[in-house]
């Protein structure tokens, strides 16, 4: 399902691109029912457009048919937010959200794992751990910046995927009891996730039976404007290797910055090996 769920939403991506007139800063699209092409829980979708229709940085919404897709398009405007995200001395990725949907078939590909916890890391307005939370998985949203951790607060009051205003370098996760979590990393390898990643992971390594149960989730690109890396993974093959983790999938998946690419962003699962 997961594998469906991407190449159809990938595919949807392409044909909205190819036919968008408008100007906003950021668009994206949430399917209004269910359908062959995306059997998802009528709850689930629903508390989806909830996120969107609540969220602040979204300002105009309009139905639209793609592909034979009735979809809800959602548009919106990140700036305030992305200038505020940089401010921080610590900040290692500036705001620059995934798709809704992305965080939902990421989620769901967790679950499907066998994870049972979500730790989204510069989690940004929290979409990622607000999919996992209406999964039934519980979810820990760690972000940096206050003011993005007091949207997430306005988006938690039904949905509690805990915001947390924390440097997560410096996060104490032992705190939170985890089982088996699995951590999503909030920016690309070249624009400030390595250095994320390794700030968390030393954290977590400090703890041998939470290292030995923890997946990974990277956000990687193929696009030319980025540096390659040697070992491939989509900018995250060297850190991979060198950490000893074994590759478990990549999924290709629309985000807000790479709405005008060809390439859509490669998310790299990987676990402790």
């Amino acid at each position: 399902m997961i594998e469906k769920l991407a190449k159809n939403l990938v595919n949807l991506k392409k044909q909205f691109v190819s036919n968008y007139e408008g100007t906003s800063q950021i668009q994206e699209l949430i399917p209004i029912s269910k359908s062959e092409s995306f059997p998802i829980d009528e709850y689930e979708l629903n508390t989806l457009h909830e996120f969107a229709t609540k969220n602040p940085i979204y300002y105009n919404s309009f139905e639209k048919v793609i592909d034979n897709i009735s979809c809800m398009v959602y548009e919106g405007d990140i700036n305030k937010y992305w200038l505020n995200s940089i401010q921080h001395d610590s900040s290692h990725a500036p705001f620059s959200p995934t798709w809704i949907m992305s965080g939902y078939v990421m989620s769901l590909f967790a679950k499907e794992c066998g994870y049972s916890e979500i730790i989204d890391i510069g989690s940004g307005d929290g979409r990622i751990a607000y999919c996992g939370k209406i999964l039934g998985m519980n979810s820990y949203s760690i972000e940096i910046d206050n003011m993005l951790v007091e949207l997430q607060k306005s988006l938690a009051d039904n949905i509690n995927f805990n915001p947390n205003c924390f440097d997560a370098i410096e996060f104490d996760y032992s705190s939170l009891n985890l089982k088996k979590p699995l951590f999503f990393i909030g920016g690309l390898a070249q624009m400030g996730g390595l250095e994320l990643a390794a700030g968390v992971l030393q954290k977590i390594k400090s703890n041998s039976s939470l290292w030995g149960n923890a997946g990974w989730s990277f956000a990687g690109t193929l696009s030319k404007k980025y540096p390659s890396d040697p070992k491939n993974q989509a900018g995250w093959g060297t850190f991979i290797e060198n950490n000893a983790m074994q590759l478990i999938e990549t999924i290709s998946l629309p985000t807000v910055w790479s709405f005008h690419e060809s390439d859509e962003t490669q998310y790299v699962f990987v676990k402790s090996s």
